[in-house]
């Protein structure tokens, strides 16, 4: 059948399908961010999820995830509004993650319907750790009393200016069981019969795997990058629109917050700890 003029020109203003791209990268905190660098949390992101859904045309929301972890709270929250969006909207979820998606990183992904990743990309470490130290021994030696006074008996856990307690002990084991549960449901949830049964055992030891690892496990659904796959899915002429949280210009120009927001000694502090947690897989 011939094309009429208006045929001709329907085609030829018609729009390409939207697909926004949203990016989280850092560590997982409830804490604003630390000197250079960036951190993830429901507050700071969720104005940004709900523009990634916004756009008319939309077909995909895409992740770019680069994390090592973080808060197991923050991390459920941004995932469960995530799943929330989709369902409102009715549009798929893809996650592509770039140096590393672990922890609570990978729990980002888990919000997602597909999650690809580079092929030295680290994915997983499905399991729960708390790090801290012990001062007891070096407050004797100085001569320091340590004077510590509760009002219920198992208000103080794991003090780090007292000997540690078998019994604390115990407590924090059953508590990072609860959470660890938790975390493997969740994936059991989302990923579903892409897990083969019978490598539970390995998924959910906390090991970290390369992308074919990963692949293997059914922990993700493939290799490649962000465009690449998008485009084969639904088509070259796509339109990408990459969304991120506003940022001041102390941020932007110096990678630091306002003056006003925390003192310097803490931000020390939490970059340290944050620089630690990158540490865990070489970055």
């Amino acid at each position: 059948m011939k094309k009429t003029m208006v045929d001709r020109l329907k085609t030829a203003i018609k729009r390409p399908p939207v697909i926004t791209v949203l990016r989280l990268e850092g560590v997982i905190s409830s804490q604003s961010a630390p000197l250079r660098g960036s951190v993830i949390n429901m507050h700071l992101f969720e104005e940004t999820l709900e523009q990634a859904f916004k756009p008319r045309r939309l077909v995909a929301v895409a992740l770019q995830i680069n994390s090592p972890g973080g808060s197991p709270v923050q991390s459920a929250m941004i995932c469960r509004r995530i799943r929330a969006l989709a369902a409102e909207r009715g549009v798929p979820v893809f996650a592509f993650a770039e140096d590393v998606a672990a922890s609570g990183g990978y729990m980002l992904a888990l919000a997602a319907d597909e999650i690809y990743a580079d092929a030295s990309s680290l994915i997983g470490s499905i399991g729960v750790i708390t790090a801290t130290f012990g001062f007891a021994g070096l407050l004797e030696k100085l001569g320091i009393e340590r004077r510590l006074y509760t009002e219920g008996e198992r208000k103080s856990l794991l003090d780090p200016f007292s000997p540690e307690r078998e019994e604390d002990v115990a407590r924090l084991k059953n508590i990072q069981k609860t959470l660890h549960e938790q975390f493997k449901s969740l994936v059991k949830e989302r990923r579903g019969e892409r897990l083969p049964t019978r490598r539970y055992r390995s998924v959910f030891n906390g090991d970290v795997f390369t992308a074919a690892k990963a692949l293997d496990h059914g922990l993700i659904d493939g290799i490649g990058d962000l465009r690449t796959v998008l485009r084969e899915r639904f088509g070259k002429d796509v339109d990408f629109r990459p969304l991120g949280r506003r940022r001041g210009w102390l941020q932007r120009r110096f990678g630091l917050q306002g003056a006003d927001e925390g003192h310097w000694t803490e931000k020390m502090l939490f970059a340290a700890e944050n620089r630690s947690l990158w540490a865990r897989f070489g970055l």
